[in-house]
């Protein structure tokens, strides 16, 4: 039982007795609801307990028996203040560190009606501020919280931000690295391709050189049964997208030749292809494009189209 409440109720001028009782009855939740139970049955009478009956005719054999004065109060010598009870008294002691202490045969008077209702008007003056204390200390606890939620709510949304940054930047660097690698080896193809040309051309420069004395001997051929002999090409390239590039190759470049010039050349995209005529209808395999186009009958023009590869 908290004595502090009991005292306080006790200087408002209730009796010790009910002020126990009903910090009792209200399981010691604090001065209001003990207040609120002595408003409620200050009618009630209290019954006397056999501890005081008995003090009651101890004092009454005491008065009897002896002639002494009896004290009927604790007095501080510090601050003159009356006590009813050593607890009250020893409350005194512990909020106002005062030791000076001695019995007093002056009784303490109760309170009057006016001293009564200004205890009131203090207490609910006193109940009122810790009120407000607890208002505020509750609102100061929930402004804390949702500062607290507001950070961790920033705080995540930072580190979630930071996460799908490096995600992108290891994506953007990954297409780079392989856009580099793509770049490296269409490099080194045209490079081959060019050198291939260079070499093809010396070599077809040659044997032009070693055939010229023969080619003005007299030769009796019919005009019906001479053929053309093609050096070049033209290639008609048809995209998926509609689109048509135009190029010409020397008859005796590879398919794979072709196809390299496709990729570097189209517009349509990167998508897997193969290359097929119509007319007659063909397919080229990998094994076609190891044949110069001259083989492929692909002279002295024809028309390619690109078409997704056969599954």
């Amino acid at each position: 039982m908290s004595q502090e409440t009991v005292q306080i109720l006790v200087d408002m001028g209730f009796q010790k007795e009910k002020a126990e009782k009903s910090v009792s009855m209200t399981g010691n939740q604090g001065v209001e609801p003990a207040m609120e139970w002595l408003l409620a049955h200050n009618d009630d009478k209290m019954e006397p307990s056999t501890s005081q009956e008995g003090s009651t005719s101890n004092i009454k054999s005491e008065t009897n028996t002896s002639s002494s004065t009896i004290a009927k109060s604790y007095k501080c010598e510090d601050c003159k203040k009356l006590f009813t009870d050593t607890a009250a008294l020893e409350y005194h002691a512990v909020k106002s560190n005062h030791s000076n202490f001695s019995e007093s045969t002056e009784e303490k008077k109760p309170l009057t009606e006016e001293e009564k209702k200004e205890q009131m008007k203090k207490l609910e003056e006193r109940l009122k501020e810790k009120r407000k204390e607890r208002e505020a200390k509750e609102k100061e606890e929930e402004l804390e919280r949702e500062k607290i939620r507001i950070r961790s709510g920033k705080e995540m949304a930072a580190a979630k931000k930071k996460l799908e940054d490096e995600n992108i930047k290891k994506i953007m660097d990954e297409r780079k690295r392989e856009k580099q690698e793509e770049k490296i080896a269409r490099d080194r193809v045209k490079a081959q391709i060019e050198a291939d040309k260079l070499a093809r051309k010396k070599l077809y420069g040659q044997a032009s050189t070693e055939k010229q004395p023969t080619q003005f001997l007299p030769i009796s051929v019919s005009p019906q049964k001479q053929t053309k002999d093609y050096t070049e090409t033209k290639l008609q390239i048809r995209l998926t997208n509609g689109q048509t590039i135009v190029q010409t190759f020397n008859v005796k470049e590879m398919m794979a030749a072709v196809r390299v010039y496709i990729e570097l050349n189209r517009s349509d995209g990167d998508a897997p292809f193969c290359l097929m005529t119509n007319f007659p209808r063909k397919v080229f395999t990998s094994d076609d494009y190891e044949k110069p186009l001259d083989q492929l009958g692909l002279v002295p023009s024809a028309v390619l189209i690109l078409t997704k590869p056969q599954q």
